[in-house]
């Protein structure tokens, strides 16, 4: 599990049927890396998400078939107090 901030939603015109048809987002971790991973509760841009990664990102996505390894599982109420100094 790792926290990130949602950056913004991939536009995929064409994907593979094993990755459903669940939003991708692009999210970055704290210390800078960018990410992408399926959301199936519906984040926006900015909101601070944890993540399950791997094979349980599958089952978190909603489907053991998906095609993924970093799905989001929540999203953090309140992380701003904390990540005061994150930059963006």
């Amino acid at each position: 599990m790792e926290i990130y901030q949602v950056q913004k939603e991939l536009v995929l015109t064409s994907r593979l049927e094993d990755m459903g048809h669940l939003p991708i987002k692009v999210v970055k971790n704290m210390s800078g890396g960018v990410s992408v991973a399926m959301d199936p509760i519906g984040t926006k841009p900015g909101d601070w998400v944890f993540t399950i990664a791997n094979s349980a990102a599958r089952d978190a996505a909603g489907d053991k078939r998906y095609l993924t390894d970093l799905t989001v599982g929540g999203i953090i109420d309140n992380w701003k107090e904390v990540t005061a100094g994150f930059q963006k």
